[in-house]
């Protein structure tokens, strides 16, 4: 990885749809979902780091810690921001944020790990062939 500063940030913006619901979910209600919240954080964090990546490297999500404070309405934008606060060897730490017109609605930490992209699919292509293991 090249090298990158602690605080480098980025922002990414998403209106919500119908797809993004937690009606899709098991919950009868038209709000963005918790599990699309934390994937729409992992994008924003994806693109602090993006052009910073060497050759062959990607990252993979490692860890996330968050809270989901308020909802937001179908049809709302909600605004994503992730800023890079520590970089330990391999593991990227961001904080991450998301707001509405209204509120914050999201607040936590998620953790990527950097990995050699042709190791990950290679050991990801022999775990598919030797299939799942019976319990």
């Amino acid at each position: 990885m090249r090298p990158i500063d602690v605080g480098t940030s980025a922002t990414h913006t998403h209106v919500v749809q119908v797809a993004d619901c937690a009606t899709n979910w098991g919950n009868d209600l038209p709000v963005l979902a918790t599990p699309v919240l934390l994937w729409l954080a992992e994008i924003t964090a994806m693109r602090v780091v993006e052009d910073h990546l060497a050759e062959g490297e990607m990252t993979v999500g490692y860890g996330h810690t968050a809270t989901h404070l308020a909802a937001t309405p179908q049809g709302w934008t909600v605004r994503l921001h992730a800023r890079l606060t520590r970089v330990d060897k391999k593991l990227l730490h961001f904080e991450v944020t998301a707001e509405d017109d209204r509120d914050v609605v999201f607040t936590g930490e998620h953790i990527r790990a950097v990995v050699d992209r042709a190791r990950f699919v290679e050991r990801l292509d022999s775990k598919a062939l030797a299939g799942p293991v019976a319990r």
